[in-house]
């Protein structure tokens, strides 16, 4: 029995039982992050280090075959896929030049200083000089995962080095490609047309045709792994795209990541499932990967050791030069500094790729029969050691730059005394998963516990199962969080009506925030919100959102946002403003914003400091709504800014809202948002312009500038201003 269980283990290295193979793999990835911690290494490069171990050129536990090969190549497409899908596609277009000029610099300072060190120092011919500066010249998002984990992916230096990114290896993939091409004898004037024709059909069909076939599979199809599956196939299908049009995959893989950054919001279950997957399985397989090609058996070579240094010095140094350029011109901080150097300065899929196919390129043969390459065997394994030196160099600069910076955004973003907290009453199971996924879009970013769900069980019910589908309601509430990353409070409370069960909780919870689904009806009428949410609004003065979804928030397009005149004069503008302001931020979605000339010459004014994607349109009479519905699409959202009667920005025009929803906009997306107000005599409650100050700065992303407006404005025009107690406005019964 001993004898055949010892026949049944296969005890020759490298191991071939796949089983066995995928255990190992596992190990690896469990225990390499927790060592790490320990000898405060970063987790990519304890990841690398292990791969040398267990691999081909260490203790031959593994061997770089085919199935490594393949998922590391799938991890490498996916941190490019990560990289465009969470970049901020606002900040990229605002900083659109800056990437550019840091790509310029990352291109042409390696090329000079890499073709100059190839012909001079190392004594190589023209042409494999230029193709081994074409290798310091790329790089690689190695180290992406670093800033990702750290929740500064949307900082601008991070913005700016991914958008360099495309710009470096577009660039220096072209120099592979005539390089190749010179080498064949095939340059000419085809050549040129074939790649420039190549290329802008595959960027134009991944950037264009992609985002239609992504908008109309979600609408269609909600099941989570099938939308994940679809997401890979995205991915693979532009890197595809990308081959052939001539240039390396990771680039088609990147713009997939773009192609589908606004139907991806950053707080969603889908992008929840993308970074765990990613995190989990695909990146790891490609940095374990990359360690396995490293052999330490080449540092005992001489010359290898001298070409290796010369290159990791080089690539080094002209990274660093053009961090420090970019730095200068636009004045950024040291640990911005720092972090784009980490960032680019890791070399990996460009550069083996470059370095794989000028190897496999034969000019000739010598004496011996032996061929003579373009890159040599000397280049190959220099190579590798400097993939080593740079990723471990990027890897500590990102790690100490994106702490730092990390470190500086929770000092200034100080939890406030009354944080947000977001109340969503729940009885309706059809609309409950769409009533989690706005709140997520609606939410800060420094919200991650102060969303609760809500059930209230009448008292009186007569069906004896009514509190046990509550709970399940509650416990469905829980999963689609749960699905977005994403902690939920449940509340279940039985009273006499639904109205004093939410009214109670807003007083018990302090919320600052409700978000209802419009009730069901047979149809929509002058009182289509319903009996319940009517007394709500009716006992309660906090800001209300008012919800109907008819598809997936994530593939709405446009968001218009009609607003009353005078909106700016109460209370409640500057909270959901800010909100209007992180759904702008956490779907890249257009906002287009209908008000009169001052409301918009006060929310221009926000947007000088924060830009979104966003449009001006003048609406001074909402009579004129009729006029604009012509411009609705059925992938816009449409939200209706209201009012209390008796406050500033009410007029009779809002009585009309329910019949224009009812004949227009009855297959539509749409929100109501009723601002919160204190209508309290000033005499019983001390009511004064600092407190506004004080709440409105604990609003993350436009607070502080919202209050310098408010003070700016106050001091130039002297002109009257909402007042609030401090904190959020509180709820009345």
């Amino acid at each position: 029995m001993s004898l055949h269980f010892l026949d049944i283990l296969d005890f020759s290295f490298p191991i071939s039982d796949p089983v066995l193979k995928f255990l190992i793999i596992l190990v690896v990835i469990l225990v390499i992050p927790i060592l790490s911690d320990r000898l405060r290494l970063p987790h990519l490069l304890g990841m690398i280090l292990a791969g040398v171990v267990i691999g081909p050129y260490g203790l031959n536990l593994l061997a770089r075959d085919s199935s490594i090969i393949l998922s590391g190549t799938a991890g490498l497409l996916y941190i490019m896929f990560l990289s465009g899908l969470e970049i901020d596609i606002n900040d990229f277009r605002k900083n659109i030049g800056k990437s550019t000029v840091l790509g310029l610099y990352g291109f042409f300072i390696p090329m000079v200083l890499g073709t100059l060190a190839g012909m001079y120092l190392l004594d190589f011919p023209p042409m494999t000089s230029v193709l081994l500066a074409s290798m310091f010249a790329s790089h690689t998002l190695i180290t992406y995962p670093i800033v990702s984990k750290l929740g500064i992916a949307k900082n601008r230096a991070v913005n700016i080095s991914v958008g360099s990114t495309l710009i470096t290896n577009i660039l220096a993939l072209l120099v592979l490609a005539i390089v190749v091409g010179t080498s064949n004898g095939t340059m000419g004037g085809a050549f040129w047309v074939r790649l420039l024709l190549s290329f802008t059909a595959s960027t134009l069909v991944i950037l264009l045709v992609f985002p239609r076939i992504a908008r109309w599979f979600f609408k269609r199809y909600s099941d989570s792994v099938s939308q994940y599956i679809f997401v890979l196939v995205i991915v693979f299908l532009g890197a595809i795209f990308s081959q052939w049009a001539g240039i390396e995959g990771i680039i088609g893989a990147f713009m997939a990541g773009l192609a589908l950054n606004r139907l991806i919001p950053r707080f969603s279950p889908l992008m929840n499932r993308v970074n765990f997957v990613g995190n989990a399985i695909f990146i790891p397989f490609f940095l374990i990967g990359v360690g396995m090609l490293i052999d330490y058996r080449a540092f005992g070579d001489t010359q290898t050791l001298l070409v290796a240094f010369i290159m990791s010095a080089i690539a080094t140094l002209a990274k660093f030069l053009a961090a420090w350029l970019t730095q200068k011109n636009f004045r950024f901080s040291k640990e911005e500094r720092q972090l784009i150097f980490g960032l680019t300065n890791s070399q990996a899929a460009a550069t083996l790729a470059a370095v794989l196919v000028g190897y496999n390129i034969i000019l000739g043969y010598n004496e011996l029969g032996e061929p003579l390459r373009l890159l040599n065997d000397h280049v190959l394994n220099g190579t590798i050691i400097m993939i080593l030196v740079t990723c471990t160099i990027a890897s500590f600069a990102t790690q100490r730059g994106a702490q730092s910076i990390a470190y500086s955004d929770q000092a200034h973003n100080t939890p406030s005394d009354v944080p947000e907290r977001i109340l969503i009453p729940i009885s309706n199971p059809n609309t409950l998963e769409e009533l989690i996924n706005i709140s997520t879009i609606l939410k800060s970013k420094s919200n991650r516990d102060g969303l609760i769900a809500l059930s209230v069980v009448p008292s009186d019910s007569n069906d004896a199962d009514a509190g046990m589908k509550a709970k399940k309601l509650l416990d469905k509430a829980l999963v689609a969080a749960a699905a977005a990353d994403l902690k939920i409070k449940t509340s279940l409370r039985y009273s006499d009506s639904p109205v004093k069960g939410i009214t109670h909780l807003l007083q018990e919870k302090n919320i600052t925030d409700l978000l209802l689904g419009l009730h069901e009806s047979k149809g929509l009428s002058d009182s289509f919100l319903g009996k319940v949410t009517q007394n709500i609004l009716s006992n309660s003065n906090i800001t209300t959102y008012i919800y109907h979804p008819h598809q997936p928030i994530a593939t709405i397009r446009r968001h218009f946002v009609l607003i009353p005149e005078k909106a700016e004069q109460e209370t409640g503008f500057s909270f959901w403003l800010a909100k209007i302001w992180n759904m702008a931020l956490n779907t890249g979605a257009t906002i287009i914003f209908y008000a009169a000339p001052e409301t918009l010459k006060f929310i221009k004014s926000i947007h000088l400091h924060h830009p979104i994607k966003v449009a001006f349109m003048e609406l001074s009479d909402w009579k004129e709504l009729l006029l604009i519905k012509d411009k609705f699409r059925k992938d816009d959202n449409i939200t209706f800014v209201l009012s209390r009667e008796n406050l500033p920005s009410y007029n009779s025009s809002m009585a009309y809202i329910p019949a224009f929803i009812n004949k227009y906009l009855k297959h539509q997306n749409f929100l109501l948002i009723y601002p919160s107000q204190v209508n309290i005599d000033d005499e019983k409650v001390d009511l004064t312009y600092p407190s506004l100050m004080e709440t409105v700065e604990k609003i993350d992303g436009i607070g502080k500038t919202l209050a310098g407006l408010f003070r700016k404005r106050r001091s130039k025009e002297q002109l009257p201003l909402p007042e609030t107690p401090t904190g959020s406005p509180p709820p009345s019964s």
